[in-house]
């Protein structure tokens, strides 16, 4: 979903941990040290592609960045990393991994 199947061995990787879990939103940055394909399910017409990752954490996030943060920014077409990041992490309320923006990248190296 959203370029997260083209995931990659060296990537650099940002953490969140799911709120629809209990979780806070961003917690660490980390590079991805290893990818396996995961094979569909049977009896699942419509799957998205999946993988198992494995990441080296390599910093904790100093700032709460989670779906309280990123609500106000839902004007699709303003072209900012908070919508794109909003758009992409929130809008469907699964655990995924997406392929984000360089400009989300910069933004978010800003929180650790």
């Amino acid at each position: 979903m959203y370029g997260g199947k083209q995931v990659a061995k060296g990537d650099t990787i940002f953490l969140f941990a799911s709120e629809n879990q209990g979780g806070p939103g961003l917690i660490a940055s980390g590079i991805v040290t290893s990818v396996q394909p995961t094979a569909k399910m049977k009896g699942i017409a419509r799957q998205a592609p999946r993988v198992s990752i494995t990441v080296k954490c390599t910093a904790l996030a100093k700032r709460q960045l989670g779906r309280s943060e990123l609500k106000g920014f839902s004007n699709w077409n303003d072209g900012r990393p908070e919508t794109e990041l909003n758009f992409k992490l929130y809008r469907q309320a699964t655990n995924k991994i997406i392929g984000i923006s360089d400009e989300a990248t910069a933004f978010l190296h800003k929180l650790f």
